[in-house]
């Protein structure tokens, strides 16, 4: 990258936080033109933290997708709130995304009185500005100018890309001046048996009831690349024989179908033909053991 790096390459790392299901994902993805974190219209849908990279001749913005702030109910929710707090202390700028409401409620209030203690440039994104007239924007923004010093405000649509384009040169000016952290080639710092067990756990999330998918986690068993296609052995796992049986569907009908789907988008990533084979096994009550949370992903040292 050394015919890009100048005195003026500015470099560094932008956290995206909010409540759950308000687009940050969304967001990240249109942002690096790429789907990298999963989404879905259910609440906490991403649990770890997730680097994605944005590389320019003007400079290298390291995303950092955050789990949606929320009260943890379980150990895995207790790791997805510190995710996000360790997320927050080792960056250079913060994108606060809220929805496009004038309505304030008390989870975006709390997340506002910790901003207040953060010496870091915050900048307020007004999501699915698509969804409300123009004067209502104005409300909008004339409701939450005062919760915090913000750098900048600024309303778009990420999932219609409204003003997305305006967010990048914007972040830039907050960043410091230095060498990029990846290489220009590198979009995301995640191994792709972690994409691939994200983008299950996604089709599971749209396919199935709203009480079993906080339930699920996906571990990939096996991924051996042949030279025409790859081989996938993934297992879902839940808590409760009754999630299995509804997992599965009648014949087998559920599993065929959030498999095909998962299928679609892991070819469209790996770029050939796959051959996924998916299982069904409980580990009751799973989100509460420290054992099982670190084998499926969910590392719980401080």
């Amino acid at each position: 990258m050394e015919e890009i790096r100048d005195a003026k390459y500015r470099s560094g790392f932008v956290a995206l936080i909010g409540r759950p299901n308000v687009g940050k994902s969304t967001l990240m993805n249109r942002l690096i033109g790429q789907k990298i974190a999963i989404t879905s219209p259910k609440p906490q849908t991403t649990r770890n933290r997730i680097r994605t990279v944005y590389t320019s001749d003007a400079g290298q913005i390291v995303f950092v997708d955050t789990p949606g702030i929320h009260k943890a109910k379980n150990k895995l929710g207790d790791y997805m709130v510190r995710e996000t707090a360790s997320s927050v202390s080792d960056v250079d700028v913060i994108l606060w995304l809220v929805e496009a409401s004038t309505f304030i409620g008390p989870g975006d209030r709390r997340i506002a009185g910790q901003l207040k203690d953060v010496n870091l440039p915050v900048i307020l994104i007004i999501n699915k500005s698509d969804t409300v007239k123009r004067d209502e924007m104005f409300a909008i923004i004339d409701a939450y100018k005062d919760l915090c010093d913000f750098a900048e405000i600024i309303p778009l649509s990420a999932l219609k890309g409204d003003n997305t384009d305006a967010l990048i040169p914007l972040i830039m000016n907050y960043l410091p001046y230095g060498e990029p952290f990846y290489d220009e080639d590198t979009v995301t710092d995640q191994p792709e048996r972690q994409i691939v067990s994200e983008m299950i756990r996604e089709k599971a999330l749209k396919c199935l009831d709203d009480e079993i998918p906080h339930g699920i986690a996906v571990t990939i068993e096996r991924m051996e690349e042949k030279e025409r296609i790859t081989d996938i052995d993934a297992t879902i796992i839940c808590e409760r024989e009754t999630h299995k049986g509804i997992i599965i569907g009648k014949g087998g009908s559920m599993l065929k179908k959030i498999g095909s789907a998962a299928r679609f988008e892991i070819e469209k990533m790996l770029e050939k033909q796959v051959n996924l084979k998916l299982w069904v096994k409980v580990k009751k009550d799973w989100r509460d053991s420290d054992y099982l949370l670190k084998n499926f992903g969910y590392d719980q040292k401080e």
